[in-house]
């Protein structure tokens, strides 16, 4: 449980002291247009809540809000009609059963995710296991303007990795296996992007796939009847600089195919601290890409890999 070290008269009546709206924001308190009345947004890493803290969290906006609650859409709770003077109360009841509060402003916000592979039949990665990870790792660390990361467990993109300022999508690259092939042909219709290509020669026919189109999903591999498409190697495509904020850009692909969990974290790392070192205040992680130039920034992060 994250314990938030505030001044202990922070929450005193705004009749009394102005409250510090910069430090509120650090543990998801903002001000709503209503005079002395907050919005309390709440942490769900991958929109994951149990039942009992459902019923906290009803109970507590029943006390202290109107009776209801905000889902958000990044997963997240919000209770509004929050006044001032019991915006204290209302945190200690929901931090005793263990609810975290969310964040707001510049720094890392909670981590969203799909349901990935534990329950999901096009999920090839285990995507809660990442985002509680991610979130150990940065939430609430400070930014030069708000940073949100996603994770999507495939090509289906149910998270909208490439809509945040990073993404991480799960991603296979398919391998065809001549044996176990009846010719039937449905990879070929079946592919999003038409990347699969039935190819005659003087030995037979193949199967063989456009590495440039595919965008590593696992169509092929989940809908072929015989499985002659199985999963090669699996692991995640990296996007960074997505944003859906006034000024819209879609994230960049930083490496179509990350292999393993350690490149994967030291690549976050890396565009991170490259951000919190050049980002202007105030300025998207994306927008400080096109200000510097994907090249350079991919070269940066990507170093000797290319």
């Amino acid at each position: 449980m994250v314990k938030m070290e505030l001044h202990p008269k922070l929450f005193e009546s705004m009749a009394e002291q102005e409250l510090d709206l910069t430090a509120l924001s650090r543990v998801g308190m903002m001000r709503q247009k209503q005079p002395d009345y907050y919005v309390m947004r709440l942490k769900a890493v991958a929109g994951d809540l149990s039942a009992s803290d459902l019923l906290t969290i009803a109970s507590v906006a029943e006390q202290y809000g109107r009776g209801f609650v905000h889902l958000s859409t990044r997963q997240g709770v919000e209770i509004h009609y929050v006044h001032s003077d019991n915006l204290e109360p209302a945190r200690l009841a929901l931090q005793q059963a263990g609810i975290e509060m969310g964040a707001c402003g510049p720094r890392v916000r909670v981590i969203v995710a799909c349901p990935g592979g534990e329950t999901c039949r096009w999920g090839v990665i285990d995507t809660k296991k990442i985002a509680r990870e991610l979130d150990t790792r940065y939430f609430k660390k400070e930014t030069p303007s708000k940073f949100k990361l996603a994770v999507t467990g495939c090509a289906n993109n149910c998270t909208k990795a490439n809509e945040n300022d990073i993404g991480i999508r799960g991603a296979i690259e398919p391998e065809w296996s001549s044996s176990e092939c009846t010719d039937c042909g449905l990879c070929v219709s079946l592919c999003p992007l038409h990347a699969i290509e039935r190819k005659d020669s003087d030995e037979g026919y193949s199967y063989v796939i456009d590495q440039d189109r595919c965008i590593n999903c696992s169509v092929c591999t989940s809908l072929c009847p015989p499985n002659a498409w199985v999963a090669g190697r699996k692991g995640y495509t990296l996007f960074i600089g997505g944003t859906m904020g006034r000024i819209p850009r879609f994230a960049s692909v930083l490496k179509k195919m990350v292999v393993t969990d350690e490149e994967l974290y030291l690549l976050i790392e890396r565009a991170i601290a490259l951000f919190r070192e050049k980002g202007r205040k105030k300025e998207r992680f994306g927008h400080m890409i096109d200000r510097i130039g994907l090249e350079s920034v991919r070269e940066e992060l990507l170093g000797e890999q290319g």
